[in-house]
């Protein structure tokens, strides 16, 4: 009688809680659907929902760029909640994460992430009302399952978009698609404070948002995970399963359940009349979208597309005849949302039975990856798997047997010290997508780059081994700080990574002068390489605080500087040749505007302001006539359609400004932008006749097959193996070959003037991803990296942008020594 007593009181309490809550309309004010809500005003109706229903707690897991809060609601019974640690260790226990006895793991997690990209914005509104739902008709749901939901992904990017929305439309909207509420201004609400596409840096989580999502996100692990987009205004909506290619690491239930869920809504939008696809255009292959992401953590993971986007508005007329409103867009998502849940419910059992299994990893071909090389590169990796938990260790004086990842075939590598990854963790499968050679594709047609192999991206010696390799040795990564204050003409540092660059910027930023050595040399019986930093006492005289400094920074850097007492050379440059350098502490811009690529622009300014650290100016691409470029030494040029901007005045201008001393930095497509223009020798590679014939052809290819046909000229982000000239000051500090991701088929002529610096040599070696054989065969003799002189200055051509999502971390030194150490031009005090 007591334990019956008990539930009718909790019963009782929790059913008087919940009739205290508002709706979203109450709450707000307004119909949701009929305005765009502010991320401030979503997150005090969530908290009104904490505050007044036990069926759900609310908190703060980070802040944003911009110091918006990125939230997070967890949504049970109050009986769950008060078991809410043993729920989440009993899952974490049944993938071996965690080690205990919290119970049986029954209980279905089901997270719902809404609005990563900004001007997607509907999902953020259905969040609301489908919490709502959740609360109030549908909590006998609730019973056998968590719901984690993150009600907006990217604040900064939502409030980009709501803010310009709500300050530019008509009253009442206006649903012609001219109208201005259907231009959204450069950059657009979708990226986020650095323009950076949230959806596409889960595995690389270099943006702060992904950081903090990616904490909580390992301490849940749901077992279906949702990301709710927006697409087109004229596209029905899309929701799972999935288009091939799948990864092959993807289970036969996780495939199934897609479909199963795909039924689930049908069954919905079929009882409304409301259009779908499915199994089209949204692959389950690149590893960092919110659906792949959580799929490699043995999750269900899916992406949903509603129409809409940032073009739709509150309302707008679509080419199909109807008029396609937010009201319409906020019912589509929640309808979808609320039967995820339902089928996770009723499948919570199979969901926990089939999420334990999938981390059952001794299946799995390779059993280790070990990695040797650059200590600073191998730390960076390092720091990546710390990010998502995954477990590594080191091993020494030995040789791996396996793949090897620099001559493409099974080998043998050797080394000192390595780094060892095992499949033989919890997070095994993972470990696999991110590190595998070369992923298996059912097709060449994805939507995204179709390589991405950890060892190249991070410039290491890599072997992946069938056999597990021991990892008992002592970490390399070591603090090192040796700056002495007595009888020195300077100290020597090693130039050879992006943290020796770091390193170089905080003390250009100090106004500590720094040489650099063009060639090799030895003092005091050491051998530097080329590049190799030179800190002198002479060059610093006025400097009271010098060694402080230099303590101080090598420090913050973990930087070892060898003090030397002379500054005379038993072989190569002493310190005063004209062959030791003196770095100019550049002034940079940065073109930033409608013409430029969002994405490659922001990609640049994270670069400069969050990893280098070293200041820059953004000036407006449409601006560039009215600027005084002689205030700069350095103008990067991100990937864009310069066209409009670089008309004829401004193309003397900008060449009147490298031939004064200036430099001039192209990325991607900025470099075609320059490409045959008059005083540049950079040229596209044109097609052989070979490569002409087979177009005409093509003409010939059935309907049905043209799709597929057209691929023989895609490359969809493959890796490439390049040559480099080592002596060259954009390649010091790397070996004779770096391999390139290269993200399309543009293809440029080696310099006939200027220095060739990187390059595809004759024999083109495609190591990884897909590359058609026409496109391929263009690539044969192009330029990757190159210097070209003008006057004083130079013009830097980087055909493949080493920023690109910055993940590709060899490729930021050339990047760095193209603002440093290429031509740096006289001293400016």
């Amino acid at each position: 009688m007591l334990r019956i007593y008990s539930f009718f009181v909790a019963l009782f309490l929790t059913t008087l809680l919940t009739a205290q809550v508002q709706s979203p309309s109450e709450f707000l004010g307004y119909e949701i659907g009929t305005q765009f809500s502010r991320h401030a005003d979503v997150v005090r109706y969530f908290e009104h929902v904490a505050e007044n229903s036990d069926l759900v707690t609310y908190q703060e897991y980070g802040k944003t760029n911009e110091r918006r809060p990125l939230t997070y609601a967890v949504i049970t019974t109050s009986a769950n909640h008060s078991n809410l640690e043993n729920i989440r260790k009993a899952n974490l226990e049944q993938t071996g994460i965690a080690t205990g006895n919290f119970g049986t793991a029954d209980k279905a997690i089901v997270w719902l992430s809404y609005n990563v990209h900004g001007n997607e914005a509907s999902s953020t509104e259905a969040s609301m009302v489908t919490l709502y739902e959740l609360i109030t008709s549908k909590k006998e749901w609730l019973k056998d399952a968590v719901i984690i939901m993150d009600p907006c992904v990217n604040p900064d990017g939502r409030d980009r978009y709501a803010n310009w929305f709500n300050q530019v439309a008509s009253t009442p909207y206006d649903p012609a698609q001219v109208a201005a509420e259907h231009d959204e201004p450069w950059p657009g609400g979708r990226p986020n404070h650095y323009l950076f596409d949230l959806n596409r840096d889960w595995a690389w989580a270099s943006q702060v948002e992904s950081q903090q999502r990616l904490k909580v996100y390992n301490k849940w692990m749901p077992h279906v995970h949702v990301d709710f987009h927006e697409q087109g205004i004229n596209n029905p909506y899309y929701f799972a399963p999935a288009a091939e290619p799948f990864h092959e690491i993807i289970t036969d239930w996780q495939e199934d359940f897609q479909t199963q869920i795909g039924a689930n809504h049908a069954r919905y939008f079929d009882k409304e009349g409301w259009l779908f696809f499915t199994r089209e255009s949204f692959d389950l292959l690149y590893p960092s979208y919110g659906d792949t992401y959580p799929t490699f953590m043995g999750a269900i993971g899916m992406t949903y597309e509603q129409a809409g986007h940032g073009r739709a508005g509150l309302g707008i007329h679509t080419d199909r005849g109807y008029e396609l409103t937010l009201v319409d867009r906020v019912a589509h998502h929640k309808t979808t949302g609320l039967s995820t849940v339902e089928i996770s419910v009723k499948n919570a059992a199979k969901l926990n039975s089939e999420f334990k299994a999938y981390f059952n990893n001794n299946n799995l071909k390779y059993k280790s990856y070990v990695l040797s090389g650059n200590v600073d590169n191998l730390k960076a990796l390092a720091d990546l798997m710390d990010k998502h938990e995954i477990s590594y260790g080191f091993a020494s004086n030995g040789k791996a047997t396996g793949f090897n990842y620099t001559s493409n075939a099974q080998g043998s590598m050797s080394y000192d010290t390595a780094m060892v990854i095992s499949t033989d963790q919890p997070k095994g499968k993972m470990v696999k997508a991110l590190f595998e050679p070369d992923a298996k594709l059912s097709t060449p047609l994805t939507y995204d780059i179709t390589a991405w192999s950890l060892p190249h991206a991070y410039g290491l010696n890599a072997v992946a081994s069938t056999s597990l390799v021991k990892a008992t040795a002592a970490s390399p990564f070591k603090t090192n700080t040796t700056v002495t204050s007595t009888n020195v003409a300077g100290y020597i540092g090693k130039w050879s990574s992006l943290d020796d660059a770091q390193f170089l910027a905080g003390l250009l930023k100090e106004g500590i002068r720094v040489r650099f050595s063009e060639q090799p040399f030895v003092n005091n019986g050491v051998s530097y390489e080329r590049g190799s930093l030179i800190i002198t006492k002479s060059d610093n005289m006025g400097r009271e605080d010098f060694n402080e400094v230099l303590s101080t920074l090598s420090r913050k850097h973990n930087r070892t500087l060898t003090a030397t007492s002379t500054s005379f050379a038993s072989s190569g440059p002493d310190f005063g040749s004209s062959q030791v350098k003196l770095i100019n502490p550049p002034k940079i811009a940065l073109l930033k505007g409608d013409a430029t690529s969002s994405l490659s622009y922001g990609a640049t300014w994270y670069f400069f302001e969050q990893t280098l650290q070293y200041p820059v100016t953004s000036i407006n691409a449409d601006k560039l006539g009215r600027v005084n470029l002689d205030e700069f030494d350095v103008l990067v040029m991100p990937s864009g359609w310069y066209g409009s901007v670089l008309n004829e005045s401004n193309l003397d201008k900008v060449k009147d400004f490298v031939r004064g001393g200036g430099k001039v930095i192209a990325l991607a497509n900025a470099v075609g932008s320059l490409a045959g223009k008059s005083g540049f020798s950079i040229k596209r590679n044109t097609s052989n006749s070979d490569t002409e014939k087979g177009d005409k052809k093509e003409n010939l290819t059935p309907y049905a097959d043209r799709e597929n046909a057209s691929t023989t000229n895609f490359i969809t982000g493959s890796i490439f193996k390049t040559k480099v000239d080592t002596t060259h000051p954009m390649a010091f500090g790397y070996p004779d070959t770096y391999y390139s991701l290269k993200l399309g088929s543009n293809s440029y002529s080696y310099l006939d003037r200027g220095y060739n610096v990187a390059w595809i040599p004759e024999e083109v070696e495609n190591v990884a991803g897909f590359a058609g054989e026409t496109a391929k065969g263009k690539l044969s003799n192009s330029l990757i990296f190159g210097e070209e002189r003008m006057g004083r200055g130079s013009i830097i051509y980087m055909v493949d942008d080493p920023l690109f999502r910055a993940f590709w971390h060899n490729g930021k030194l050339f990047f760095t020594n193209a603002i440093f150490l290429t031509n740096n031009g006289k001293f400016r005090l």
